[in-house]
């Protein structure tokens, strides 16, 4: 098959979107099949690191609105263009908005299905646009729910956002494939590189979180749920690896609780060096609400971490209370937390026991699986859906093409005028 996904976010930005992106576009090719990844340009990137043909980048403005992401430009032309030589089988969009806005016409513009993966809560992110509101929550999500009835699939990290598709009005066939985890990768970090790098080899506990450093992951909330077990347990420290706007914030935190000097800022880390991260830590402490899935929860499994983390979307498919660490009320306290922690702490025991039952959990998120039923959808949609021969090059087809062009750009206006009136229609509602 040839494949081609659409996305906001791909490499060298480090999330769990690009990262999504980059595992099933490798694991794919690795099982024959030809994908073409279309991105924004980000800061940081390499010329020539991209094999031509593999990736095509989209000018962008950079750092939008003080967050880490690109917003790309408007040149459908230039992506039409490469499509026109790629011919691809299906269209796959990682976003509602922007590139998914792109995607979505390209599909249509070109008789081809469109699957839609559904990785972010997007109301929960709406702090990065001017002008954030609970009304613009609302049009986000009516939006996002009309772009995913406008496709031929939908895909569900998690059965928690499956459900909530359901419930939101989401009527395309919804099917769930969480991203898969490189399960030897992360078993075979070497932890006592990095706690040496880091000068932790006389750490009693290590505390870790791995993540994007962002205000809608709740680490202020973390941040003071972990200081506060350290004031209680002089050998341990807190490892956070990653970057972001809340590094600082984060800072000021363990300052204030009087611990900053056990708090260790390892920046972000990739490759080997994640793997080395995620096996020197002893347990994983997560706090997002946010999430889709829990793909740093798996990881951290897969390096034989247990994961002390609040019940939310995502986190519950992973987490099993009392199992393989502990899943506590999203309502917690940060003193409920921080108990949880010196419970886990003071219990050696439990510990092993988590540890080998995190190591169990981690097995059913391999990359290898979810690539096959990533693969398996393809197929089933592309033999299910009608599609003419747009690809000719006789000037009929390239006509009735560019009416297409037309029609999907007021299909999108006309969506996103509901979308907005929707939301309008509830605010009033309310008053």
């Amino acid at each position: 098959m040839k494949i081609c996904m659409f996305t906001n976010t791909y490499l060298p930005h480090v999330g769990g979107v690009a990262r999504s992106v980059d595992f099933f576009a490798q694991d794919l090719r690795k099982m024959g099949h030809e994908v073409l990844v279309i991105a924004p340009t980000f800061p940081g990137l390499s010329p020539g690191v991209e094999e031509e043909g593999r990736v095509l980048r989209v000018p962008a403005l950079q750092n939008f609105n003080g967050s880490d992401f690109s917003v790309r430009l408007p040149l459908p032309f230039t992506i039409n263009r490469q499509l026109e030589k790629f011919r691809p089988d299906i269209i796959h969009s990682h976003h509602p908005y922007l590139m998914g806005d792109s995607a979505l016409r390209m599909a249509m513009q070109h008789d081809l299905p469109l699957v839609f993966t559904h990785h972010t809560l997007y109301e929960r992110y709406t702090h990065y646009v001017p002008l954030n509101s609970e009304k613009m929550k609302r049009f986000v999500v009516e939006l996002s729910t009309m772009y995913a009835n406008m496709c031929s699939m939908v895909v569900a990290p998690s059965e928690s956002i499956a459900l909530m598709l359901e419930e939101r009005g989401v009527k395309a066939p919804i099917e769930v494939i969480p991203t898969g985890v490189d399960l030897d990768f992360f078993a075979a970090g070497d932890g006592q590189a990095f706690k040496e790098e880091c000068g932790l080899e006389k750490a009693r506990l290590i505390i870790g979180h791995v993540g994007r450093l962002a205000p809608e992951k709740n680490l202020e909330y973390l941040s003071r749920a972990v200081a506060l077990y350290l004031q209680k347990d002089p050998g341990a420290v807190f490892v956070v690896v990653g970057d972001g706007p809340s590094r600082e914030d984060i800072r000021d935190i363990f300052q204030e609780k009087g611990v900053l000097d056990r708090l260790v800022l390892a920046g972000q880390k990739t490759g080997q060096d994640l793997a080395d991260a995620y096996r020197a830590m002893d347990v994983f402490v997560f706090s997002s609400t946010t999430e889709t899935q829990g793909m740093v929860l798996a990881e951290a499994m897969a390096a034989g971490n247990p994961v002390i983390a609040l019940d939310a979307s995502g986190t519950r498919e992973v987490v099993r209370d009392g199992e393989n660490g502990r899943l506590l009320d999203a309502q917690s306290s940060e003193h409920e937390f921080a108990g949880a922690l010196e419970e886990f702490a003071g219990d050696k025991s439990r510990q092993q026991e988590w540890m080998q039952n995190a190591l169990k959990t981690a097995a059913s998120f391999s990359r290898e699986s979810s690539a096959e039923s990533m693969a398996g959808l393809y197929e089933r949609v592309i033999k299910s859906f009608v599609q003419k021969d747009t690809w000719a090059s006789h000037e009929l087809v390239s006509w009735d093409s560019v009416l297409k062009g037309i029609r999907a750009q007021w299909q999108l206006l006309s969506h996103k005028t509901k979308a907005a009136v929707s939301a309008l229609k509830q605010e009033g509602g309310q008053r």
